[in-house]
């Protein structure tokens, strides 16, 4: 039987070719620490990197965020007077009881005068007939009714009042969006707060990452976790009228990159995140792939964060932050370590993938040229 030893020959030389270009080249799938870092000691490089450990963490720590929350402090709970006072658009009903046979406002033998549904003025007056224009607004309905027995005293002598409000816009609250039932909700009394209403909105979805409470009072915006605000009732806000409520999930997110558990965009599930706890959510590292002597979190920061001294700002505005996580000290710095919005996780590859990977190679090349061989005995 002839033997094709020309087709066998082209085959070991293939083989060959390819061996010599991979053990040149090995294949790789991540990018290694010193792929990322390279060019970093040159003083023209765009970024720095900053080895984290325990020493050097409350440097760190001190730095301004990379995004600054454009909220303002939250607003702590206030206790004020019980009874609400009378805005202009409020609705005011007035019960007058009076026992004088000769009263302008009713009729002979009626003990009760009704007068329904009195609009409180932009000026904050309510009209009553034979009296004029009397000034409620700004009033508690105590005084109110006080005011409006005063005025009815020149021709009901013995009248008294029974007032009733119903609260305007300028004494109701919005609750925009993010809870079951959206809507105006008037303000009873002067103390009701914010957790009251969002109750009476139908409450905060289940399903909502981190919620985030949004108040807009006087061109301002609050801003505060859902979680934060139900463990702390001091935090638990007394509203005003025209108060605006929102509730929406928390915006921030990182990426998880490189020999990863998972590859992914990660919304914060609550309001701190540390390293430790990121590497959790992206299901730790790649066990065959990943170097965990390198862990890096790249950050941008924004120009104004940039100082000359280490102690008062970052150096470069892109910044590397690099942690071993093989010791005690590394993992304790992950563990303290913040992740910030719009921070990348990345995973660097062990520098032993290349050399595995050119093993596996050449050993399968190996084998295969040997069955190819084989077949032609």
């Amino acid at each position: 039987m002839k033997k094709n030893f020309g087709s066998l020959g082209q085959k070991l030389s293939a083989a060959g070719l390819l061996c010599t270009l991979f053990a040149c080249s090995p294949p790789q799938d991540f990018a290694n620490m010193q792929q990322i870092t390279a060019g970093a000691e040159a003083a023209s490089a765009p970024f720095a990197v900053q080895i984290v450990t325990q020493a050097t963490l409350p440097t760190i720590q001190s730095w301004p965020s990379s995004h600054p929350p454009h909220s303002s402090d939250w607003i702590a709970h206030t206790t004020v007077a019980s009874d609400g006072v009378i805005q202009p658009e409020d609705r005011i009903s007035l019960a007058v009881w009076d026992n004088d046979q000769t009263s302008l406002l009713g009729q002979a033998g009626q003990k009760v005068i009704q007068l329904q549904d009195l609009r409180v003025s932009r000026d904050g007056t309510i009209f009553l007939p034979y009296v004029g224009d009397v000034q409620v607004a700004g009033l508690s309905a105590t005084a109110a009714r006080s005011m409006v027995e005063g005025k009815l005293a020149a021709i009901m002598p013995s009248a008294q009042v029974q007032l009733n409000r119903v609260a305007g816009l300028q004494n109701s609250v919005q609750v925009i969006s993010g809870v079951p039932n959206p809507g105006t909700v008037p303000l009873v009394d002067a103390n009701v707060t914010i957790t009251t209403v969002l109750a009476q909105a139908g409450g905060i979805p289940p399903n909502v990452a981190n919620p985030q409470i949004n108040l807009q009072r006087g061109g301002k915006l609050y801003t505060i976790a859902a979680e934060k605000l139900l463990a702390h009732p001091e935090l638990d806000t007394t509203l005003m009228g025209r108060d605006k409520i929102f509730v929406q999930p928390d915006q921030r997110y990182f990426l998880s990159l490189g020999a990863a558990g998972r590859e992914a965009v990660i919304d914060f599930p609550q309001d701190r995140v540390t390293t430790l706890e990121a590497m959790s959510m992206i299901g730790g590292v790649n066990q065959d792939m990943a170097n965990p002597k390198a862990v890096l979190i790249l950050r941008a920061y924004p120009a104004a964060a940039v100082k000359a001294a280490p102690n008062q700002g970052p150096p470069k505005a892109q910044m590397v932050f690099a942690f071993d996580l093989t010791n005690a000290d590394g993992l304790f710095s992950a563990g303290a370590f913040l992740i910030e919005d719009r921070d990348v996780v990345l995973v660097t590859q062990s520098p032993l993938v290349n050399t595995s990977n050119a093993v596996r190679l050449f050993t399968g090349m190996f084998m295969g040229s040997k069955t190819v061989f084989n077949s032609v005995q």
